[in-house]
């Protein structure tokens, strides 16, 4: 996990089947934890982070099914910053900087750069993650 991470002080893990539905049970498991967490579902950055998550989580099941049939989803926030990544067993790790304009990866990282934020790939044995941390 970055280190920047470790200071936010609201966090939570789930777990999903590598499968369509992870996508919607992802977004509603970040819509509960925000509000959990007291942060407005209203904030235009919310709906461009729950965009971005849903591409992270497409990926990971359009590409990493076969090698992960279960993906991690973490999220975690502060009063000033929203973060959040996908983890997966593919041990693919990404070039978010080469990542082009127009769909997957180039939504992802056109919109996090629109809104202030960043992205990072960390891989390990285990697969890799992708994080995105957005200002609030």
């Amino acid at each position: 996990m970055p280190m920047q991470l470790e200071a936010l002080p609201h966090r939570h893990v789930v777990t999903l089947p590598a499968e369509p539905s992870a996508v919607r049970l992802a977004r509603e498991t970040a819509e509960q934890a925000l509000v959990e967490w007291e942060i407005d579902l209203h904030r235009p950055v919310v709906d461009v982070a729950l965009l971005i998550l849903s591409e992270l989580v497409t990926n990971s099941v359009r590409h990493a099914a076969e090698l992960s049939p279960q993906i991690m989803v973490v999220y975690a926030a502060s009063g000033s910053r929203l973060a959040f990544a996908v983890h997966d067993r593919h041990p693919h790790q990404p070039p978010l900087d080469e990542a082009g304009t127009g769909g997957g990866l180039g939504t992802v990282m056109e919109l996090t750069r629109q809104f202030g934020g960043t992205a990072a790939v960390h891989g390990d044995a285990e697969g890799k993650a992708v994080w995105i941390i957005l200002p609030l």
